[in-house]
């Protein structure tokens, strides 16, 4: 993931909490919800904007669910020297997993770094 990007020291991103979540609605084929918790730090000295995430969730049983798109749940935060951005969102799953991806963030001279998340696992409870 980090060929053709490279990091921006100071910008980074930290996993802070992930809860089995069973009472959310999840498909059939996927049915353990999981949210997680993140906060994207601006530490460095550039501003720089969340343009894009992917990520990339390895099953036990080795299938591979792959998550592109634009911005974050939605949004395409701003984030100032000094800022940062904490939200929380969901992956479902159909066994134990483990997650991990990056975020693409833009400076406004128009320099594209990824910012990588941390891998987290997505471990079923012991009474599922």
């Amino acid at each position: 993931m980090n060929h053709y990007f490279k990091e921006l020291p100071g910008l980074e991103a930290s996993v802070d909490e992930v809860l089995y979540m069973p009472g959310l609605n999840a498909p059939d084929d996927r049915p353990f919800p999981f949210v997680y918790y993140i906060t994207i730090r601006n530490r460095s000295a550039h501003t720089v904007t969340v343009r894009a995430r992917k990520w990339v969730v390895r099953q036990k049983n080795g299938e591979v669910i792959v998550v592109e798109g634009d911005g974050v749940i939605g949004q395409f935060p701003r984030l100032v020297p000094g800022a940062e951005f904490p939200y929380n969102s969901c992956h479902t799953v159909s066994q134990d997993s483990r997650a991990e991806g990056a975020y693409f963030a833009q400076t406004d001279d128009g320099q594209i770094y990824v910012v990588p998340i941390p891998p987290f696992d997505l471990n079923l409870p012991q009474w599922v």
